[in-house]
């Protein structure tokens, strides 16, 4: 019941943070890409996000030592949800939501012309995109994601209901 709850705040907050990126405020947003949620069991929330859900796995981050960091389902075309795994500094909860934007340094400088600290773009080792965060003036984590051709959400995407 607590997977539900949260994927139903994801969507609410999608849809909501999607009509604020219409306006599209001078930082190159696309749209909302992905809400990511931590959980104590990565597999059995993959198990139903799939088979009860209808989901499809897009693909997974896996560690040096092998153990998964994450799992990317496909929504849509163009909509993922990101599953991360409890710890220590992470509990059961919606972590973040990730916007794509066309060009991440052109968005860090917008964020860091409002003020907001935002580190310098890096590799993501998971998902093969550009990536940096912006925190929210009430602590949520907005992660800014530029998707190149070898980005494996950019090849999900691609092979959509192939």
């Amino acid at each position: 019941m607590r997977s539900i709850y949260f994927f139903l705040i994801g969507v609410l907050a999608t849809l909501a943070l999607q009509a604020a990126i219409a306006q599209n405020q001078g930082w190159g947003a696309v749209r909302i890409n992905h809400v990511g949620i931590s959980v104590p069991d990565i597999e059995e929330a993959v198990t139903y996000y799939t088979e009860i859900m209808g989901f499809q796995e897009a693909f997974r981050g896996i560690r040096d030592n092998g153990e998964v960091s994450l799992v990317y389902l496909q929504v849509s075309e163009n909509t993922f949800l990101e599953i991360g795994g409890n710890n220590a500094q992470r509990q059961t909860s919606l972590t973040h939501f990730g916007v794509h934007v066309e060009d991440i340094d052109e968005s860090i400088e917008f964020f860091r012309g409002q003020g907001f600290e935002v580190a310098d773009a890096r590799l993501s080792s998971n998902s093969k995109a550009y990536i940096t965060n912006v925190i929210d003036p009430d602590g949520i984590r907005m992660e800014l994601a530029e998707l190149n051709e070898d980005s494996l959400v950019t090849k999900a995407m691609n092979a959509w209901n192939d």
